[in-house]
């Protein structure tokens, strides 16, 4: 199990001033020796940060990507993805039958992420591999099923096309107990005290290790704990005697206040997160290659040595929430349906670009001096351009550069059907692609949009975690439909990306009672000019507000925001009609574009999901029909038939 370096480690390591260090620091150093064969352990214990509940508690999976069959020789690159945590293999001879033997724990929890994403690269790209395929694998269901065999060889997906096949791939899982999860854990870390790997400590061996974890009560007990494992008396014990003998006093009075490898304080109060943490962050697999942790998404895992240049000089970089400047050449989103982190596609001359304008004084300077009216000019032309029959010719270069992110399985019409640009742009879904949520129940609100979604319980929220243009408000983005009850109320913001399908739906039932269309600028609707404090998107922009009114709650304003390169906004209601939640509302033409609903104050107890990960400000990606929120508005008494006047 790699022990080969505890002999020479014990046996050697001056300090600077050639004295010999104490057994307590050479202890300390083969600790921190030992935990660099799991490579980057940080989003190893990431998840273990929270507190876990026993009944939430699957168990640690082991996963193994195995080998693999391509159609073509490459060198090969395998990274799996499970919530916000990626792991990747090291890349293969140039085959067209990788072999990585590569492996992996993983927390898995009965009410968390257990959709892991197998991807697969082919590394003959300077700063950035290519995807050629990918599977789905549903762990908890892997798990769970009555086969003689913990390995199955999956199929490999275009992409571009769910439909084909271009590869197959072999995957080991297999699940822990959690009780011996906890006795390998101490074997681990006793056998590293183990000098001479005889599977025996003595006392002093047993002593170093206690003195090290730094826990002051047990040190006092270290040779009582000693004794009890040391049966026969012979001053010496087996490390599965002492293994278990830990265990159980681990469980009656936890003797490590600290991760011995991350250094991280451990609750004492805490024995199950305590096990999870220490075994996840000091896991050393079976021997077989550990995969490369530390990454957020199969993309960031899979970037070339440019891309790791330009992160190391601050070009770029890959983090969660708020970025600004520099930082924000990738956008990551929450993807809710799968619980994982995804990085947004965008083109890197378009986020340069950005930057210049939206995150500077100068650039704002420019659209102050008449760059807004060009801005308009070329959204409109642009808008124009995409409906001509020439057009069409750009649809089959939009999906690959989208792919992976557009699934034309759940397209309405063949792709020969669209005759320009725009009409695959305002694409219809095939009946069902989009179930509604709670269909029968109007105090549930449901999504508007396929669209990376924020939500905030009040203004004040959004202003601090997302929105930083210093003129934002509610009377500013609804005008003259603003009411008091709006001023202080919840606020949904739904940002549609170019390849969302972009109509939107309604996301409660109720009457539409007006329309209100504000003229305004085309500014992107992209975060990194919501972010910027040098302008106000959603105050500014060419918007429709139209107010709905509902029987749980209240009124609730739908506003509809025009952005770069969105030509018109179109709807299919008119004032007076009555609508059912999931209903489509309209479309927007070429280019990105928002939705954001406003509900009254305390009408609404949005999921908390999306509260959460707003908070963190990080969007989640969602569909139309979603659960978005219960209403919480009291509803007028009921009157109760009379029984006696009921008959059978």
């Amino acid at each position: 199990m790699g022990h080969g370096n505890s002999r020479q480690d014990c046996s050697s390591g001056d300090s600077a001033d050639g004295s010999k260090p104490s057994r307590i620091r050479r202890l300390g150093r083969r600790l921190r020796l030992h935990s660099r064969r799991s490579c980057q352990t940080a989003a190893s214990h990431s998840q273990t940060s929270k507190i876990l509940k026993e009944e939430d508690f699957a168990g640690i999976a082991l996963i193994q990507i195995i080998s693999a069959e391509m159609k073509f020789k490459d060198k090969w690159l395998a990274c799996i993805t499970l919530g916000e945590q990626t792991f990747r293999t090291h890349v293969s001879d140039q085959t067209d039958k990788p072999t990585w033997n590569s492996e992996k724990k993983l927390l898995l929890e009965k009410h968390g992420a257990h959709l892991a994403r197998i991807s697969v690269f082919e590394t003959n790209r300077l700063s950035r591999n290519n995807l050629i395929g990918y599977c789905e694998v549903d762990l908890l269901e892997f798990l769970s099923q009555d086969c003689s065999s913990d390995t199955e060889v999956f199929d490999l997906l275009d992409p571009s096309s769910a439909s084909t096949v271009v590869g197959r791939i072999s995957i080991s899982c297999c699940i822990e107990d959690p009780v011996e999860t906890e006795k390998t854990f101490v074997r681990r870390i006793l056998s590293i005290v183990d000098c001479n790997e005889d599977g025996e400590l003595s006392l002093d061996e047993f002593s170093d290790l206690i003195d090290a974890f730094g826990n002051k009560l047990a040190a006092e007990k270290k040779e009582e704990i000693f004794k009890q494992a040391d049966r026969n008396g012979d001053g010496v014990v087996s490390l599965d005697e002492l293994a278990t003998l830990l265990a159980i006093q681990n469980e009656k009075e936890p003797i490590i206040n600290c991760c011995p490898v991350c250094g991280e304080v451990l609750e004492v109060s805490d024995g199950l997160n305590n096990m999870i943490h220490m075994t996840l962050c000091f896991d050393e697999g079976t021997g077989n290659q550990v995969m490369t942790g530390g990454f957020l998404t199969d993309k960031e895992a899979s970037s070339g040595w440019m891309f790791k240049l330009s992160e190391w000089a601050h070009f770029s970089t890959f983090d969660i929430g708020l970025r600004s400047g520099s930082s924000a050449s990738h956008i990551l989103v929450y993807d809710r349906r799968k619980k994982r982190l995804v990085e947004e596609i965008i083109d890197r001359k378009i986020v340069l670009s950005m930057r210049a304008i939206y995150q500077s004084k100068f650039g704002l300077g420019l659209m102050d001096n008449g760059a807004k009216e060009i801005l308009r000019s070329l959204s409109e032309k642009q808008g124009k351009k995409m409906d001509t029959a020439e057009s069409a010719k750009e649809i089959p270069n939009f999906i690959e550069f989208f792919k992976d992110q557009i699934n034309m399985d759940e397209v309405k019409y063949p792709l020969e059907q669209f005759k320009t640009f725009n009409e695959f742009f305002i694409r219809e879904l095939k009946p069902g692609a989009r179930p509604i949520a709670f269909v029968e129940r109007d105090d549930i609100a449901v999504c508007a949009a396929d669209c990376r979604l924020m939500a905030f319980n009040s203004v004040a929220d959004s202003i601090r975690c997302w929105i930083k243009g210093r003129k934002f408000s509610i009377q500013g983005l609804l005008n003259e439909t603003c009411s008091s009850e709006f001023v202080n109320g919840s606020l949904v913001i739904f940002r549609l990306a170019p390849q969302d399908y972009h109509r939107f739906h309604f996301p409660v039932s109720g009457t539409i009672e007006k329309f209100l269309e504000l003229p305004g600028c085309l500014y992107t609707v992209n975060p990194i000019a919501v972010n910027s404090k040098y302008c106000n998107v959603f105050t500014e922009n060419k918007r429709v507000v139209s107010i709905i009114s509902t029987e749980h709650f209240g009124k609730v304003a739908f506003v509809a925001i025009g952005a770069t390169m969105v030509g018109s906004i179109n709807f299919s209601k008119k004032e007076g009609d009555y609508v059912k939640k999931g209903d489509e509302f309209g479309y927007f033409s070429f280019g990105g574009s928002t939705v954001i609903c406003v509900f009254e104050k305390d009408s609404i107890r949005i999921d908390e999901d999306l509260l959460e990960n707003s908070g963190r400000s990080l969007e989640t990606l969602v569909t139309v029909g979603m659960q978005l929120g219960v209403s919480v508005k009291k509803q007028g008494s009921v009157k109760l038939p009379n029984l006696r006047n009921l008959s059978l």
